[in-house]
């Protein structure tokens, strides 16, 4: 599949990444189905974002962790569609995705240090993005 993989926009790039990190433990939570599209709909990268290609970049990123290369197809992708100053947005969109649900889960917690190396986020930025997004969707 690695040949024929699809080019990405940026922000195409951005909803694999957080595709990504809900997908990683084979369970996409209805949590985080919606701060997909909370996201997309409220930050403002995607403020021409067409929000049909959520689907097809979802179905790509499925296809491609069915791939014994994929996860390596995904950040190759990632990284030759979306530009340096918006890997710590990817990251911080990781983030928010993961802790919707109020849980992170050891297979996520690796596909953030994963996205974390492969996007090269330094150590005290990436703490303090997490910190954030588990502030942020803290329960009472």
């Amino acid at each position: 599949m690695s040949e024929n993989l699809p080019s990405f926009s940026p922000c195409d790039a951005l909803v694999a990444v957080m595709v990504g990190v809900s997908a990683s433990d084979q369970n996409l939570r209805t949590a985080e189905l919606v701060a997909i599209e909370r996201a997309v709909n409220h930050t403002p990268v995607f403020a021409n974002y067409d929000i049909d290609r959520i689907r097809p970049v979802s179905q790509t990123v499925m296809s491609l962790f069915e791939e014994e290369d994929g996860l390596d197809a995904l950040f190759g992708l990632v990284r030759a569609s979306l530009p340096e100053r918006l890997y710590d947005t990817a990251y911080l969109l990781a983030c928010d995705v993961a802790a919707s649900d109020g849980r992170l889960g050891e297979i996520e917690a690796e596909m953030l240090a994963e996205i974390r190396e492969q996007l090269e986020i330094d150590r005290l930025h990436s703490a303090a993005i997490e910190l954030a997004a588990r502030a942020r969707h803290r329960v009472l």
